[in-house]
């Protein structure tokens, strides 16, 4: 990169090569830290103490761990966007995007394992497997859920340094100079911004609690319905399962879907441009924040259970 940078615009592109630096050092290191909180660390194995007392401690501990894990990364982030603008303006911060995601061939190739790794160890589990091949299964389970999370740290920490560029060009196509936030308009904006994050995740975990029941309801009736099922003597019906959790993921997702369009117009046209902008920094910034949290706290909570005999 340094020298197609500096072949290309001489010296003065050096600054763009220190942007693009600056955001592989923020993306190296919130993956070091993603990492600790998930894998086999104090933070899990708080998670596993916590759950002798039972699942309502597992649970306050795990939100916990995922929330304080928030900390370091949004730090790195904001150090990074100060940086990567001081060398660089809004294509500095662009750039720094561009940098946390050059090792994206190798990410997406640790995503891809993850279930690929779980999906192991539950065969390996379901067929009854010796515990020699069952104990190197969940060892690479527990590195899967690892890298999932590893891999989300990596896409909400990079779409939120292109969200940042986005935002800015946003203020230029819509003509705003500056947005006070005294300004009532862009306080309402923050509100609801701030508040369609949760919106949107509630409505995803309505989805998966709705489609988990159904699927319940489903394996319930072929016992009752299959002769010889409960015995071993019949096969399920596996593709009405994924039928079932397919379509309901897919209808779960339409409402959210349509206000994350709806509700950005219907305040533009309310309340004007400057209101939007307030919208997105709230959505931004809480979704940021979300989102760290509970890809975390579920990383977290995923490898807690190998240490629970």
């Amino acid at each position: 990169a340094y020298f197609a940078i500096t072949g290309y615009m001489g010296n003065e592109g050096l600054n763009i090569f220190w942007a693009l630096i600056v955001g592989l050092i923020c993306g190296f290191l919130i993956g070091q830290i993603t990492e600790y909180f998930t894998s086999e660390h104090k933070p899990v194995l708080g998670i596993a103490k916590a759950s002798e007392t039972g699942p309502a401690i597992n649970i306050i501990e795990g939100l916990s761990v995922g929330m304080l894990s928030t900390a370091i990364p949004i730090v790195l982030i904001a150090a990074t966007t100060v940086a990567a603008f001081y060398f660089a303006g809004l294509l500095g911060i662009a750039i720094a995007a561009v940098g946390m995601l050059i090792n994206l061939g190798m990410l997406l190739a640790m995503d891809c394992y993850g279930p690929i790794a779980d999906n192991a160890a539950g065969i390996a589990e379901m067929a009854g497997l010796g515990k020699e091949v069952r104990a190197r299964t969940e060892a690479l389970d527990a590195v899967g859920n690892t890298t999932a999370a590893l891999g989300k740290g990596f896409a909400v920490s990079s779409a939120a340094l292109a969200a940042l560029a986005w935002l800015a060009t946003y203020f230029e196509v819509a003509n705003i100079e500056v947005a006070s936030i005294t300004n009532v308009d862009v306080i309402a904006g923050l509100f609801i911004g701030t508040m369609m994050t949760f919106l949107f995740c509630a409505l995803a975990m309505k989805g998966v609690s709705g489609g988990a029941f159904d699927v319940v309801k489903e394996v319930r009736r072929q016992f009752k319905e299959i002769k010889g099922l409960m015995e071993g003597e019949a096969k399920p019906d596996y593709m009405s399962c994924v039928d079932i959790a397919t379509k309901r993921a897919l209808k779960s997702m339409l409402l959210p879907g349509i206000l994350v369009i709806i509700i950005p117009l219907i305040i533009g046209f309310t309340l004007g441009t400057e209101a939007v902008a307030g919208l997105l920094v709230g959505a931004l910034l809480t979704g940021l924040l979300v989102a760290i949290m509970m890809a975390n706290s579920g990383g977290a909570w995923d490898n807690a259970k190998k240490y629970i005999a």
